[in-house]
């Protein structure tokens, strides 16, 4: 990304669950938009096209955390939304925040809470993940969690962007 463009993202509003400081994971990711869209949309589209192995993952997930008491979510599903309020459930998600420059999702459990806000302004699209764990359970979780949102959420924004562009091309 350009350095201007990173000035822009700087500057979009986003939500996390807490101060940086007090998080126990934190990361921002963003792509210059080739057209203009809403973080719902933004977010429809990059769940139409599971990536590959991810429904994998979160059986993987569910088979594991259930053994410690921890609800299944079965995935995300590639289902489009169109509409969503504050309040309603995104999947697993419960909406917190919802208009044309921001979608804010959050899942909080007795082992950890997740925060997950995509912002769009001045052209950027931002998605930003924040997680506080509450017990030994959760900070085992995000072990490999870490490492496999980034690289998740850093494919998802890539596949966006060619969607988009795509899309732009054709129409």
């Amino acid at each position: 990304m350009a350095p201007n463009s990173l000035a822009r993202a700087a500057t979009a509003r986003i939500q996390i669950l807490a101060p940086a400081a007090e998080l126990d994971f934190l990361d921002t990711q963003s792509i210059v938009l080739p057209a203009q869209i809403t973080p719902l949309e933004a977010w429809t589209l990059m769940h139409a096209r599971p990536l590959p192995g991810l429904k994998l993952a979160f059986k993987l997930r569910d088979a594991i955390s259930a053994c410690f008491g921890v609800k299944r979510i079965g995935g995300i599903s590639s289902k489009p939304h169109t509409d969503v309020q504050t309040g309603d459930k995104l999947d697993f998600f419960l909406v917190e925040a919802v208009s044309d420059t921001l979608l804010t999702l959050t899942v909080r459990d007795r082992h950890l809470d997740v925060m997950t806000c995509l912002s769009s302004s001045n052209g950027i699209l931002s998605v930003t993940s924040s997680v506080k764990t509450h017990n030994l359970f959760g900070r085992a979780y995000m072990i490999p969690v870490r490492p496999a949102h980034k690289l998740i959420v850093a494919m998802s924004l890539k596949r966006l962007r060619q969607a988009l562009e795509q899309r732009s091309a054709t129409g």
